[in-house]
C-alpha cells in the first residue's frame, strides 16, 4: 500500500464534506419551493424569519432553521438579521422560466434517492427498472428539469440553427415529437407555430395524459398526443420529428432511427436534443459529467434495459456514438447544430 498522503486525504474529505451538504440540502430546497418561501421571500425580502413565516403561512421555528440553513449553503443573503433573495439566488430559485432554474433537478435527485432499491436490486440481475415503474413521478421531475432550457432556446436558438426547418413550420409543416414525455417541448413549438400541425408520442401512458391536460389547459387546436413507441408509431409524411432528452433512454434507438427515416418526407428533418458530452471519458470527468453519469447510473441504462434490445446506451454517450445510431437508420448527414452548457442539438438529414 502506498504511503498516505494527508494533502490528498483532506482535499477529498472537504469535497465530501461539500457533497454531502449538497445532498442534505435536497429536501430543503424542495420544501422551499412547495411552501413558496422562495417566491415570498423574493416579493417581501430582505425579512426576518419570522416575516417571512408570517407572510408564508408557516411556523416561524421552522422557517427559522431553514433560512439558517439556506444562508450557510449561499442559497439565500443574509445580513443584520434579515434574509433576502439576490438577484442571482431568484434566477436560481425563484424564477421558473429562468434559463437556470434549478429546482427540477433537485426534485430529480430526490426521486433517484428514492429509487436507490430498484435500481441497486437492478445491479445483480442486470435487469433494467421500467420508466412507468420508476420511484416518485420521475416524469414530472424530469420534465421539470429539461423545462428552462426548452422555454429559453428551443423557439428562439435551436429550431432556427436547423436548415430551412423554421421556413417550413411558418408555411404549414407536419411534426412529430417522439418520446415527448409531459409534452412542454411539443406546446411550446405548437405555441410558436400555429399553422403547423403537431403530434407527440410516448410509451408511457402516465406522461401522455400528463401532456393531454396541459394541452387542453393551454387551449391549442394544432396538437395532440398519443401512446406511442419511437420504433413503430404511427403517422408518415412528417416534415420534422423530434427526440428531446430521450434517445439514449430507449432499448433500440437503431431500430427508433430507422422508423423515423421512413416516417419523415425525404426532405425532411430529424432533430435530436441530447445531453452534452464528449467522446470518451476523459472528456466527461467535469462537473456536468458527473451530474449526467450519475443521473445515467440510476435513470437512463436501467429505463433502457428494462425495452426490448436494451442497448442502453447511456445519458453521455457522445457524439459519435449519437451519431452512429442516426446513421444507423438511413439518415446521410449528421451536424452539431447548436449547443448549450447542457445539450447538444443535432441536424439528421
Amino acid at each position: 500500500m502506498s504511503e498516505l498522503n494527508e494533502t490528498a486525504l483532506n482535499e477529498l474529505v472537504g469535497r465530501v464534506l461539500g457533497d454531502l451538504g449538497g445532498a442534505v440540502s435536497v429536501p430543503l430546497v424542495r420544501i422551499g419551493d412547495a411552501l413558496g418561501l422562495y417566491a415570498t421571500l423574493k416579493e417581501i425580502g430582505p425579512a426576518k424569519a419570522d416575516e417571512l413565516a408570517e407572510a408564508a403561512g408557516c411556523a416561524p421555528r421552522y422557517v427559522r432553521e431553514w433560512l439558517a440553513a439556506q444562508a450557510a449553503s449561499g442559497y439565500v443573503h443574509h445580513e443584520q438579521g434579515r434574509f433576502s433573495l439576490t438577484p442571482e439566488q431568484s434566477l436560481v430559485f425563484a424564477a421558473p422560466d429562468s434559463p437556470v432554474n434549478l429546482i427540477g433537478a433537485f426534485d430529480t435527485a430526490a426521486a433517484m434517492a428514492e429509487n436507490q432499491p430498484k435500481v441497486q436490486a437492478a445491479f445483480k440481475t442486470g435487469r433494467g427498472v421500467a420508466w412507468g415503474d420508476q420511484a416518485g413521478c420521475m416524469s414530472c421531475a424530469v420534465a421539470r428539469l429539461f423545462r428552462p432550457g426548452y422555454v429559453n432556446a428551443l423557439v428562439q436558438d435551436w429550431l432556427p440553427a436547423l436548415d430551412g426547418v423554421v421556413d417550413k413550420l411558418k408555411k404549414g409543416a407536419k411534426v412529430a415529437d417522439v418520446g415527448c414525455g409531459h409534452g412542454l417541448s411539443t406546446i411550446l413549438m405548437a405555441q410558436a407555430f400555429p399553422g403547423s400541425r403537431f403530434t407527440g408520442y410516448d410509451f408511457h401512458p402516465g406522461s401522455i395524459a400528463a401532456a393531454t391536460a396541459h394541452v387542453q389547459a393551454h387551449g391549442l387546436t394544432n396538437v395532440h398526443f398519443e401512446v406511442g413507441r419511437a420504433q413503430d408509431f404511427e403517422g408518415r409524411d412528417f416534415d420534422l420529428i423530434t427526440c428531446f432528452d430521450c434517445l439514449h433512454d430507449m432499448g433500440d434507438p437503431n431500430a427508433a432511427a430507422a422508423h423515423i427515416r421512413r416516417a419523415l418526407k425525404n426532405d425532411g428533418t430529424w432533430m435530436v436534443v441530447e445531453p452534452i458530452a464528449g467522446d470518451t471519458l476523459e472528456e466527461n470527468i467535469n462537473p456536468v459529467g458527473r451530474l449526467y453519469y450519475s443521473a445515467s447510473t440510476m435513470i437512463c441504462v436501467p429505463t433502457s434495459l428494462a425495452q426490448e434490445t436494451g442497448l442502453a446506451l447511456g445519458a453521455q454517450a457522445g457524439e459519435q456514438r449519437l451519431s452512429d445510431v442516426i446513421r444507423s437508420g438511413g439518415f446521410k448527414q449528421v451536424r452539431r447544430a447548436a449547443q448549450t452548457p447542457l445539450n447538444m442539438i443535432l441536424e439528421a438529414t
